[in-house]
């Protein structure tokens, strides 16, 4: 396959960005870029479904707090170790995202949204309510770190590192399943349902597959936020959370990975770029976002690619 030389450039200079970060920003703007990564390992997800299928999937915080809730509890309550914990709270978000997928697929456009809305509420109000459980408004805090042997992830920079090669893996795997039969279906679905079956295609079961596909890594994400911070609560996952996860998307670009992480990234920052404008900065955001919406309605990445056909057509060869 003949790769674009100016895109192999991009994407290592990516890479050695990416390695240095650490060394590059100050201490308090690496935990923001972990969070970040973290977050955007559930936006990926979240492409998957609303990106490449075509759900409106407004209910993805609640698969990150299912599975952070989970891990959190198997480590605390019952001594698990993390690195069982963890397949199992992804394992858990998945099989959720499944039997809840199941009827709520039933629905279509904004119905569907609706619903996801709803599931994102009841988690919230469950987890608040359930007091025995989850701590309730006090959360879960002792969430212990994760490890490897002798070797912590306690600082930020191993953690750092950590969590990069976790989205790593995961966008991998995104771009895999992007490639495959499975993932043409996706999108086939996406553009025209009603053609889709006609030709044969399973359209259903697609859908849920994709659907149970995002709950998957929004579990593993909501694992990774648990063992980051020590600490949950529902207050973590409500609907904020959920519509910053669909923002995050949607800026970066809904049908691209690498946009999804470059969305992640620069609404996790956004509010600290703004934060010299004091009280009126979320208006600015919002403000923000909604030209973004507006003027890039493929976000950044499409952005990106619109300039790269721009660029003289001797330079996009070299």
């Amino acid at each position: 396959m003949n790769i674009p030389a100016p895109r192999i450039g991009l994407v290592l200079v990516c890479a050695v960005l990416a390695l240095a970060a650490p060394v590059l920003i100050s201490p308090y703007s690496l935990r923001v870029l972990i969070l970040a990564l973290i977050s955007a390992i559930a936006v990926v997800g979240l492409c998957l479904a609303f990106g490449y299928t075509g759900l409106i999937q407004l209910g993805q915080a609640a698969f990150v707090g299912i599975g952070a809730y989970t891990s959190a509890l198997l480590t605390t309550r019952l001594g698990f170790d993390v690195w069982l914990a963890l397949p199992a709270a992804v394992i858990v978000s998945a099989v959720a995202g499944m039997l809840i997928g199941a009827p709520m697929l039933r629905l279509r456009g904004h119905y569907l949204a609706l619903a996801t809305v709803g599931l994102n509420v009841t988690m919230e109000i469950v987890t608040k309510n359930w007091t025995d459980l989850t701590g309730g408004d006090d959360g879960l805090s002792g969430i212990p770190g994760i490890g490897v042997g002798s070797f912590d992830f306690a600082s930020d920079r191993s953690f750092y590192y950590l969590a990069l090669a976790f989205l790593t893996l995961v966008a991998l795997i995104a771009a895999a399943i992007r490639a495959s039969h499975f993932g043409r279906a996706m999108i086939a679905v996406r553009d025209d349902e009603l053609a889709c079956g006609a030709c044969g295609v399973r359209v259903f079961r697609t859908k849920l597959l994709a659907f149970t596909l995002a709950s998957a890594y929004g579990g593993l994400s909501g694992v990774l936020y648990a063992h980051y911070s020590n600490y949950i609560s529902p207050g973590d996952f409500d609907g904020v959370k959920a519509i910053t996860l669909l923002v995050m998307l949607i800026v970066g670009g809904e049908a691209s990975i690498l946009g999804a992480i470059a969305g992640a990234v620069v609404i996790s920052f956004a509010p600290e770029w703004l934060r010299f404008l004091g009280q009126g900065y979320l208006t600015v955001f919002g403000i923000g976002v909604v030209i973004v919406l507006v003027l890039l309605p493929s976000g950044l990445a499409g952005a990106a690619r619109s300039l790269g056909r721009r660029l003289p057509t001797g330079l996009r060869r070299a």
